[in-house]
This record gives C-alpha cells, sequence and structure tokens, in this order.
C-alpha cells in the first residue's frame, strides 16, 4: 500500500531535479546546490524516501557498456480483459527478468512493455515462455529499436 501523498513545494522540487540527475552526490554537495543547510537536505530526503516519492536510487547502466542487447517494445492484446485476468498477466509479466517497464494501456493494446535481451534469440524464447505460452493473450506486436536516441527516466519539475 502506498503511503498518502504530501504536498511538494519548491525545496522539496530542487532536491528531487538534482537527485534525479545524479543520486550519488553527498549529502553535503546536495545541500549546498540546493540551497539549503545539510540537516535540511537530509531530513527532506529521509521524508521523501519514506512517502515513497522516492522509491529508489538506482544507476542507469549504457547497455553498450554492458555488452549491448537488444530493446523491443511490445504490444500485448488479450482475449479477455477482467480485473482478475489483466492483475494476473501483469504480475507474471512484471516478475520477467527482462521486462523493464510494465503499461497497462486504454484504447489499443492492453498493455504495452519495454523488454531488454541480450539478442533476438533472447526475445524469442523470452516471448515463448511469457507471452504466446499464456493462453489468454491474443496478440503480440514486437517493435525493434534500431537506435536510442533518448533515454531520460527523470521527471520534469
Amino acid at each position: 500500500m502506498k503511503p498518502a501523498p504530501i504536498q511538494l513545494d519548491a525545496t522539496d522540487r530542487r532536491l528531487l531535479a538534482l537527485l534525479q540527475t545524479d543520486c550519488a552526490l553527498t549529502n553535503d554537495a546536495l545541500a549546498r546546490r540546493a540551497h539549503v543547510s545539510p540537516a535540511t537536505s537530509l531530513r527532506r530526503v529521509r521524508r521523501l524516501v519514506e512517502a515513497g516519492v522516492i522509491e529508489r536510487r538506482i544507476a542507469v547502466v549504457d547497455p553498450d557498456a554492458a555488452g549491448g542487447g537488444v530493446t523491443a517494445i511490445v504490444e500485448v492484446t488479450l482475449e479477455q480483459q477482467s480485473a482478475e485476468l489483466l492483475d494476473r498477466f501483469e504480475v507474471q509479466v512484471a516478475a520477467a527478468r527482462e521486462v523493464q517497464q510494465c503499461y497497462r494501456v486504454a484504447s489499443g493494446p492492453d498493455f504495452v512493455l519495454i523488454v531488454f535481451v541480450p539478442d533476438v534469440a533472447a526475445y524469442h524464447a523470452f516471448a515463448h515462455r511469457v507471452l504466446t505460452a499464456q493462453a489468454n493473450v491474443r496478440n503480440v506486436r514486437s517493435f525493434f529499436a534500431v537506435k536510442r536516441s533518448k533515454f531520460e527516466p527523470a521527471l520534469p519539475l
């Protein structure tokens, strides 16, 4: 269960913008750049974490530096769209290591997935194991990225 949403003020937004750019900043460096005291910075960031505003802190790895791979944008339409079946599919897909992002969408397919695999053979194995082996999957459409022009996970604040 998610904590109750909190109101973000200008200081919270400055801290979040800085952390989205570099979450490895020391508290002192973060405080200096946000124009607040280190104690204020630490207290605010802890509050943002506890409130669930900051979900987690991660490193974004260059795919080429990690050996490369294939990114697939996958549209999945289910045969039946009951709430239980949608939830079940979502849980199964989200558990797959290859799935980087999973969105339940409207006005088109039921789900859009961002999948990263080492190669096309690995995508085929993933698609068979996770998508087409499920009886309720009606249609799968896959698009393979030939170039990543932009990847920016930071939210505009």
